[in-house]
């Protein structure tokens, strides 16, 4: 889920921005310390959006830099359990399909994906269902539900399901809704 969280922290400003405005000074600092890093507690920080207070600095010995006490806006991303996300499938494997769910990847086990029986295609990198004849791809649009979420320092897994009504390939999905409307 996408949130714009209120921070309060330390910035350190390097003396190459010493001739900038304080608040752009704080706000490039801080892009360039936090933009597009994983924190456990609040998910992958996207933009620093607004700079809120600059309290007073303080020089640390044998640092050029200054650093100021900042409370700032932060564009945030953190996939919640039960979520439904649209992803773009970036990657097939043997065991699963890896999917680009906002700045993030997430795994959808191959027990996952669908119902159906899968086979792969190894060459192409493609599942291909046994019965429906329904194919996921790389670059195919999904729709698929938070399972799992595990972030921490080292590595980070979030596990995706297919598997329930309206979920799955968004080709896949229009399809059901045709046969769904042929048949009333």
């Amino acid at each position: 889920m996408f949130k714009i969280l209120t921070v309060k922290d330390e910035v350190r400003v390097p003396p190459v921005k010493f001739d900038l405005e304080l608040n752009e000074a704080v706000k490039q600092s801080l892009q360039e310390t936090i933009e597009g890093k994983l924190n456990p507690d609040v998910g992958v920080f996207l933009a620093v959006t607004e700079i809120v207070n600059i309290g007073e600095g303080k020089i640390v010995p044998e640092d050029g830099a200054i650093f100021y006490p900042a409370e700032f806006r932060a564009l945030t991303y953190m996939p919640e359990l039960n979520e439904i996300v649209l992803g773009e499938v970036v990657d097939v494997t043997e065991f699963g399909a890896f999917t680009r769910i906002g700045p993030i990847d997430a795994l959808v086990h191959v027990s996952q994906i669908t119902d159906d029986k899968l086979a792969y295609d190894p060459k192409n990198s493609i599942f291909t269902g046994k019965k429906t004849g329904s194919r996921l791809k790389e670059g195919d649009i999904v729709r698929a539900r938070v399972v799992g979420v595990s972030l921490g320092k080292g590595r980070s897994k979030i596990s995706l399901t297919m598997r329930q009504p309206s979920l799955g390939a968004l080709e896949w999905i229009e399809k059901g809704k045709k046969k769904r409307t042929e048949k009333k």
